[in-house]
């Protein structure tokens, strides 16, 4: 389902561990790392589609993270025409991403890569915030900049919030 200008509704996925570090996947058989992200299907709410997401790219439910945040308008980033699938050439420009930031509240084993039939990531490891900035493929980089960027300030908010149900 493409929009007018050619760009696929998609959710994109920012997991935080508890020390702020960022769910890092390496996606089957490339030597590409990205986070998890995938399309909105037709009648689906992006907060329903970053869910079933969140199962099918890396196994965790609902009950493992809590939403602290999401980006207010969708951010784009167009696909070079090589990267594009041949029956899409022509009316497909790329992503349109409403983005998640999520607290993991469950454990690192609850992450289970090989939860759908057709895995997406082959390994995956914690990272500090910022790096995926340098490691994602150029043409996702200025995405992912405004995502991390309009969403950080949750991750303070989250932790204030968090340092004082503890002194309750």
């Amino acid at each position: 389902m493409l929009d007018r200008d050619g760009f696929r509704p998609n959710v994109g996925i920012i997991l935080a561990n508890g020390r702020d570090d960022v769910f890092w996947g390496k996606r089957v058989n490339q030597h590409a790392w990205q986070f998890p992200q995938g399309g909105i299907k037709h009648g689906e709410a992006p907060e329903q589609a970053m869910y079933r997401e969140l199962e099918e790219e890396i196994g965790l439910k609902a009950a493992h993270v809590r939403i602290l945040g999401r980006t207010r308008q969708w951010l784009r980033y167009e696909v070079p025409e090589k990267w594009v699938r041949r029956d899409w050439r022509g009316s497909y420009r790329g992503q349109k991403q409403i983005w998640y930031l999520l607290r993991m509240v469950g454990r690192d084993c609850d992450v289970k890569l090989r939860s759908s039939e057709v895995p997406e990531f082959d390994a995956w490891r914690w990272h500090d915030y910022w790096v995926p900035l340098e490691a994602v493929i150029e043409f996702k980089r200025e995405v992912y900049r405004e995502a991390l960027a309009e969403l950080h300030r949750f991750l303070g908010a989250d932790r204030a919030g968090r340092a004082h149900a503890t002194t309750r």
